[in-house]
């Protein structure tokens, strides 16, 4: 059987290779940019403290609180298996066994609920999570 030769430096090395080398090339000269500064890039002697004000937390909470409905609203409506339906779906796939005259389990027990759900929101017990959560 013929062998194929590939060649010794295909075009993703020779890419990387020079990525890799412009990095260098940047870092080489940002450091060179600042050691002929002579100068700290942040002077802590001669900065002046700020105050950033009073902090009320409870208005902080309130803010995070009032928008986690809308980012759980969100996911709750995405759909948790695009592949669902098409012939390439890994969640349709399983795996069973049976032992002895027990009732054969198998895993599509699992991914079912995920496979068929129409949205993240209809999985069991996610979807208990999102509507405790504002969604």
């Amino acid at each position: 059987m013929a062998r194929h030769d590939s060649p010794q430096t295909p075009t993703g090395r020779r890419a990387l290779a020079a990525l890799a080398t412009a990095g260098v090339a940047l870092g080489a000269g940002a450091g060179t940019a600042a050691a002929a500064a002579g100068e700290p890039v942040v002077d802590v002697v001669r900065t002046s403290p700020t105050s950033i004000g009073r902090i009320d937390p409870q208005a902080g909470l309130q803010g995070a609180l009032g928008s986690l409905s809308y980012v759980t609203g969100t996911v709750a409506g995405l759909k948790p298996n695009p592949l669902a339906g098409t012939g390439v779906d890994p969640l349709d796939n399983g795996v069973g066994t049976q032992l002895a005259d027990f009732r054969p389990l198998t895993s599509q027990m699992l991914t079912a609920p995920v496979a068929q759900a129409r949205s993240i929101g209809s999985i069991p017990v996610v979807g208990d999570v999102t509507k405790v959560l504002g969604g």
